[in-house]
C-alpha cells in the first residue's frame, strides 16, 4: 500500500448527520400542535353545535366514543410537547407507553365507527359506502406512522416527525370539513378535485414540515421522506378507489349488505 492509499479514507467526504435539535424546534412543533387544534375546532365544531341547534337524533354510541379517543390523543400530544418544553422527558416517556396503548384503541375504534355509521345510513342522502376507502386508508397510515414512531421512540427526531405526520393524517377530516368544499369548487370534482378537498389543507402542513428541516438543517430526515411516500401511497389508493366503480360494491359487502 503507498502513503497515497493510506491516506485516502481519511480525506474522503464524511456523511452529514442529520442535527436531532435545533434552537426553533420547540415553537414550531407547539405551532404545528395549535394548527392541528385550529383545524379540528374549526371543522367540526359548527357542525356539532347545528347538530345540536336542530335537536337532531344523537349520534351513535360508538362516534362519541372514537370522537374522545382522538381528542385524547391531541390532549395526550399537547400535554407531551409541554412535557418537554419543561425538560421532564422521564414523564414524557412514562406517558409514551399510555400514547402507544391509546393508538392502538384508535386503529380499532376507527374502522369500527366508520362502518356502524355507514351502516347507519346506508341507503340515505347522507350514505357513501364508497368513503370508507377513504376512512380505512386513514387509519391504516396512521398505524403505520404511529408504529413506525414507537420503533424509532429513542431517537428524537425520527419519533416527533413521525408523531407529526400520523396527526396530521388523521386531522384530515377536520380540516377538509371547512376547506374541501372550496377546494374542490375551484378544481373540480375530477381525481385531483377530490384529491384538493380531502387532503390539500393537512398535505400543506406535511411539506411545511419537510420545509422547516430544509430551513434549518439543509436536509430532510430519512423517515420524514419514507412517511411522506406512505402518506402519499395511501392518499392516491384511498381516492382511485374511491371513483373505482368495482370498490362499492365490495364496500356494500364489507357494510354486510
Amino acid at each position: 500500500m503507498n502513503s497515497h492509499d493510506a491516506i485516502a479514507p481519511l480525506s474522503a467526504p464524511v456523511a452529514r448527520r442529520f442535527n436531532p435539535h435545533h434552537p426553533w424546534d420547540r415553537n414550531f412543533i407547539l405551532l404545528y400542535v395549535l394548527l392541528i387544534w385550529f383545524g379540528i375546532a374549526m371543522g367540526f365544531g359548527p357542525q356539532i353545535l347545528e347538530h345540536v341547534a336542530q335537536h337532531a337524533p344523537p349520534y351513535p354510541f360508538i362516534v362519541h366514543v372514537h370522537a374522545a379517543a382522538f381528542v385524547g390523543w391531541l390532549v395526550l400530544l399537547s400535554v407531551q410537547v409541554w412535557l418537554i418544553r419543561q425538560h421532564r422527558a422521564r414523564i414524557h416517556r412514562k406517558l409514551g407507553m399510555a400514547g402507544a396503548a391509546l393508538a392502538g384503541a384508535m386503529v380499532i375504534l376507527g374502522p369500527a365507527a366508520a362502518i356502524i355509521v355507514q351502516r347507519a345510513h346506508f341507503g340515505d342522502p347522507h350514505g357513501d359506502p364508497s368513503f370508507l376507502s377513504v376512512q380505512l386508508t386513514d387509519i391504516l397510515a396512521f398505524a403505520g406512522l404511529t408504529s413506525a414512531a414507537i420503533l424509532c421512540r429513542k431517537q428524537s427526531a425520527a419519533h416527533k416527525r413521525l408523531i407529526l405526520l400520523a396527526t396530521l393524517y388523521i386531522s384530515d377530516a377536520g380540516f377538509a370539513r371547512w376547506l374541501g368544499d372550496p377546494l374542490q369548487a375551484v378544481l373540480g370534482d375530477g381525481y385531483w378535485g377530490l384529491m384538493a378537498q380531502l387532503y390539500l389543507a393537512n398535505d400543506v402542513l406535511i411539506v411545511g414540515l419537510g420545509a422547516y428541516d430544509l430551513l434549518t438543517r439543509h436536509r430532510l430526515h430519512q423517515v420524514y421522506i419514507i412517511g411522506v411516500m406512505w402518506v402519499a401511497a395511501l392518499q392516491l389508493t384511498a381516492v382511485a378507489l374511491y371513483q373505482n366503480p368495482l370498490w362499492k360494491p365490495l364496500a356494500v359487502k364489507l357494510l354486510g349488505h
